[in-house]
């Protein structure tokens, strides 16, 4: 992370949903959760599982398996 204002993200399977708000990453060490304002994905390369996100971070938080499911389960009905 550099000055809250740009993050990279290795270890990248899946991005499950995102808005300018929070992203919802699936990684190699579980579900990731980015919260913050004005969120911007600035680059993506699913081949090397690498996630670049710009905007003002407030919360990196990863999610144990009771709410990495219920998350999952919340964005893909809403992302249907």
């Amino acid at each position: 992370m550099r000055g809250r204002r740009l993050l990279d993200i290795t270890g990248v399977k899946q991005v499950e949903s995102f808005d300018n708000e929070e992203f919802l990453l699936e990684t190699v060490m579980g579900f990731l959760s980015i919260k913050g304002q004005n969120l911007q994905m600035k680059n993506l390369d699913v081949d090397k599982g690498i996630v670049s996100i710009k905007g003002k971070i407030f919360e990196i938080i990863y999610l144990d398996e009771q709410h990495s499911e219920k998350a999952k389960g919340f964005f893909s009905k809403l992302f249907k």
